[in-house]
């Protein structure tokens, strides 16, 4: 059908950049780098993460992994061997940026952190929207192409698109209806309209004893609610909200969806756990045209089945005590880690292609802690606002001479597909892989490709009879024994990457959403568990609070998606940061005339943590109340490495978002609904 994505079309400038590194390099006395070879730097890494190890602990090592991660199938299947091989339980990620509440949502609900329903969108006739914008993201924990079509398909077939966010976002602009949220608040919302449903008569009992245990703890909880108090914390009027509840109960394929906007939001988890509550009390979890799970050919449930993969809060961070999910602990607590004295404390940090000095709630501490490091190696394309502190940077070889297997996203698609792509050039002789690089460094370490001593001590005998280890390999027999494979029966035709790339270059669909939950139940009993004990503790906390006085004239200030932005990356491609100015506040003008700021001028933006000039927009795009900056940007201290990111900086969003504010379950970072001041420049 043809489709493309403004950044897809860009790659190649990335594999041309001159700024984009090809070689290790050294940080010198003067804060320069200089070149150095593979065997060295192999050796240099290892040596000081061993050496720091031997003297204070595992613990005193610190891993950060950066999203790009699951975009690159071999950096992925080693992320845990190499998470071994380090040895530490201090490992962090993007995800707790954005991610966790869903994890931990799925791992409570169905006993696996990647049992994920997808809204089904071809199919469905009402979807309501939560703290997304597709037709920007096109998609998050969603995959599929070009959604803006799919979306007006849906309208075209007499479908209802209703979208909640405290901005009038793209997707809000497409769709039936607009209903401007308070930020943070969306629990409340999704509650109150399960109230109504319960009041009603509306919930699919028979769909709940079915599928589901411990429904009676959400329906005592949901009498205790009162959507007088969910109105007034939220901004949505009582009728808005009964008419929803019912319109969304009356149509016959409706599905609710939310995401980043709820999940870093101060009710992330409970949000995202109400939004599963209410397609499942409405019949619409394993549902045509609802709640649907994909059935990948390479399936991630598989992985996090292994001992010792997923779960949630099975230990938590030295200072704070915040807890981990999906192995990793929040990102905002790195900083106080390794600025905090004692046993445990965080002296060495490897990061692999992430910026959390960009991407995570108050960069400017973590920068300045990252300083205090007595070691720090990245694994990235480039020296950005993080990297610029490392001793050592390992560069891997761009994505263009890499062969890819998606193993992730077929989990979150809206049809279940299978795809193998071939590296488009070769490699250079002297460029590394990502999964080579992690292999290398993990074996220097004492670990081994899997993380699994019987596993690793099968491969290497392989290897001395020359059956060499790769990730592809792997995701080959990930792929021959799932659901699609031929699970080696010489009956069944095999379908490999061989013959993928030879018969089907653009990959085979594999069908639609099969209806039921089943197979994506992974609780003994294969029961949807809704009494979850930190789940219900987070309902309970809500009902307590919702009485509570809101503050009248707080400020509160949001992110935002932009269509030619991925997070920190990108900005250093002329095609993508070239025309108007995008790093903006957007401020509703009758924000703007009380605060004294005016359209295209400075003002002065100001948080618990941060105060900073930013360049405003007024517009009526965002509702009274609520101001927001887009991420990702803030490119001042890597200008003389970023040439074309250095004449685009922007401002960073979390300067101004403060790492002691996270969400009470997981500790996810709250960066929307931050309170913020505003004046005149």
């Amino acid at each position: 059908r043809g489709y493309a994505c403004p950044k897809g079309i860009a790659i190649a400038e990335v594999h041309s950049d001159p700024d984009r590194l090809r070689t290790p390099v050294r940080r010198t006395p003067s804060g320069d780098f200089e070149p150095i070879g593979w065997e060295e730097a192999f050796a240099l890494a290892a040596g000081r993460l061993g050496e720091i190890r031997s003297r204070h602990g595992a613990d005193a090592l610190a891993l950060y992994m950066g999203n790009p991660i699951v975009h690159n199938h071999g950096a992925l299947l080693l992320r845990a061997a190499f998470a071994k091989a380090l040895g530490t339980r201090n490992s962090y990620s993007a995800g707790s940026q954005d991610t966790s509440p869903r994890f931990a949502t799925s791992y409570h609900l169905y006993g696996n952190s990647f049992a994920i329903p997808v809204p089904d969108v071809d199919r469905s006739d009402f979807l309501l929207v939560l703290g997304a914008n597709p037709l920007v993201s096109n998609g998050s924990m969603l995959s599929a192409p070009n959604l803006r079509a799919r979306l007006r398909a849906l309208r075209e077939r007499g479908g209802k698109l209703v979208v909640v966010d405290p901005r009038r976002s793209e997707t809000a602009r497409e769709a039936d209806e607009w209903i401007p949220i308070r930020p943070g608040t969306d629990a409340a919302l999704l509650l109150a309209m399960l109230q109504v449903l319960l009041e009603r008569g509306r919930i699919e009992q028979e769909s709940l004893r079915r599928i589901a245990s411990g429904w009676s703890a959400i329906a005592k909880r949901l009498v205790l609610f009162r959507r007088e108090d969910a109105a007034r914390h939220t901004g949505i009027t009582v009728p808005v909200i009964e008419r929803l509840a019912l319109e969304f109960a009356d149509a016959s394929a409706a599905v609710a969806y939310s995401r980043v906007g709820v999940c870093n939001s101060r009710t992330g988890t409970l949000g995202t756990f109400a939004t599963d509550l209410l397609n499942l009390a409405a019949g619409r979890l394993g549902a045509v045209g609802g709640a649907m799970f994909a059935s990948p050919a390479i399936d991630p449930t598989r992985a996090l089945r292994l001992p010792g993969m997923d779960g949630h809060a099975r230990w938590k961070s030295r200072v704070r005590g915040l807890p981990e999910t999906l192995g990793d602990l929040p990102a905002a607590c790195l900083a106080e880690e390794i600025e905090t004295p004692g046993e445990g404390q965080v002296r060495a940090l490897v990061t692999y292609a992430g910026n959390p000095v960009l991407s995570t709630p108050n960069g400017r501490r973590l920068a300045a802690a990252l300083g205090r490091l007595e070691f720090m190696l990245s694994i990235d394309l480039y020296v950005n606002e993080t990297t610029r502190h490392a001793d050592l940077i390992l560069p891997p070889a761009w994505a263009l001479a890499e062969e890819h297997v998606d193993v992730l996203f077929p989990a979150l698609a809206l049809r279940n597909t299978l795809r193998y792509s071939p590296p488009v050039v070769e490699k250079g002789p002297d460029e590394r892989h990502d999964w080579e690089i992690l292999l290398e460094l993990a074996k220097r370490l004492g670990g081994g490709p899997t993380g699994t001593p019987a596993v690793d001590a099968l491969l290497r005998a392989a290897e001395r009879v020359g059956l060499r280890y790769s990730p592809t390999k792997l995701a080959e027999l990930l792929l021959r024994t799932g659901k699609h494979g031929d699970h080696f029966l010489p009956w069944r035709r095999r379908i490999g990457f061989a013959r993928l790339a030879a018969e089907h270059p653009h990959g085979i669909d594999l069908g639609p959403l099969e209806p039921g939950v089943a197979r994506r139940i992974f609780h003994r009993g294969g029961r949807v568990r809704l009494d979850a004990v930190p789940l219900v503790a987070a309902f309970d906390a809500l009902v307590q609070e919702l009485p509570q006085t809101l503050p009248q004239d707080e400020l509160l200030l949001v992110g935002r998606r932009e269509v030619r932005t991925n997070n920190s990356w990108m900005h250093n491609l002329p095609s993508l940061v070239s025309g108007r100015e995008r790093c903006l506040l957007f401020v509703n003008p009758k924000d703007a005339e009380a605060h004294g700021v005016r359209d295209a001028e400075l003002a002065l933006l100001e948080s618990r943590v941060h105060a900073g000039p930013v360049r405003v927009r007024v517009t009526d795009e965002v509702q009274p109340g609520i101001v927001s900056l887009p991420h990702g940007w803030g490119h001042r201290e890597s200008a003389r490495w970023q040439r074309v990111a250095g004449r685009h900086p922007g401002v960073s969003i979390n300067d101004w978002t403060d790492d002691g504010a996270v969400e009470s379950v997981v500790g996810q970072s709250i960066l929307n609904g931050v309170p913020v001041k505003l004046a005149g420049a």
